[in-house]
């Protein structure tokens, strides 16, 4: 099966290069270099790295553009740690929001979530003085508490300077039990960054929208139920609405391309019902 963008939704039985979807140690062309990504990743990904990179980049002082306008610009840029596809991102936005909008065609937010939610991949252009891709895309995880053993290629950890740290190797580390996800840090990366860069420019998106936008990564929440305890109720909430995203998110992945021609006009006129028509990055 494929992808059916006329008429319907159609999980697939396998990724771009024909494996099973997220199989990290599955033999292939681009195995070696996901693994080693995820090394570095999990390495370099420390509490404080964090919260520099969420000063440096929260400024949002670095350019102003439209949504579109940065559709556009993730032409260029293919995702290294992503096993399942190699082709640049805007089709893979496209494909995700497309795909949404055939399941659930009243949710026009939703359809713009699936539209916008990995824009912060952005972070990679050479406008942002190109962050290492480490830095910026990758599943995401919590820092200031353990790592937990769900993340994928969690042995790397060991090396992390966070990983032998009283303050944060423990279950609650600098947190406390339903503290609620908004007071976590999370590994650095465009979940993150898109995050600030909506809530700061004052979108009118739902809660919802907004939590996608920031643990869409955030695997060991949503397919291993790790991390449950720091959450509160609005987090559970609209946790529900994340796990209908990453069906859509994870396997519209696909060679079924999009003709983005037809269809902007009508993520245009969402843009303009949710955002201004220029933010700040």
């Amino acid at each position: 099966m494929e992808l059916v963008l006329e008429g319907g939704f159609v999980v697939p039985n396998a990724n771009a290069f024909g494996h099973t979807f997220r199989d990290y140690n599955v033999e292939g062309d681009r195995q070696y270099g996901v693994e080693n990504f995820y090394k570095t990743n999990h390495i370099c990904q420390t509490y404080e790295f964090v919260k520099k990179m969420r000063e440096e980049y929260g400024k949002l002082d670095k350019v102003e553009m439209g949504i579109w306008e940065c559709c556009e610009l993730l032409n260029n840029i293919v995702d290294e740690s992503d096993p399942d596809l190699d082709e640049p991102q805007i089709e893979h936005l496209l494909q995700t929001a497309e795909a949404i909008r055939k399941d659930h065609p009243d949710e026009d937010w939703l359809h713009l979530t699936g539209l916008i939610h990995d824009l912060g991949k952005i972070l990679l252009h050479p406008i942002f003085s190109k962050l290492p891709q480490w830095a910026v895309v990758g599943d995401t995880f919590p820092v200031g508490c353990a790592f937990d053993e769900s993340i994928v290629h969690h042995k790397y950890f060991k090396e992390n300077p966070d990983f032998n740290n009283p303050k944060y190797n423990n279950k609650y580390g600098v947190y406390s039990e339903g503290c609620g996800l908004e007071k976590v840090l999370m590994s650095w990366g465009h979940d993150d960054y898109m995050y600030m860069v909506a809530k700061e420019n004052k979108t009118t998106l739902p809660s919802a929208a907004l939590f996608i936008i920031r643990f869409h990564s955030f695997y060991a929440l949503h397919r291993s139920g790790a991390y449950k305890h720091l959450m509160n109720e609005e987090d559970k909430e609209n946790l529900e609405w994340l796990k209908i995203f990453n069906k859509y998110d994870l396997y519209s992945k696909s060679r079924v391309r999009v003709d983005v021609e037809k269809v902007k006009p009508y993520y245009l006129s969402l843009i303009e019902k949710y955002f201004p028509a220029k933010l700040s990055w």
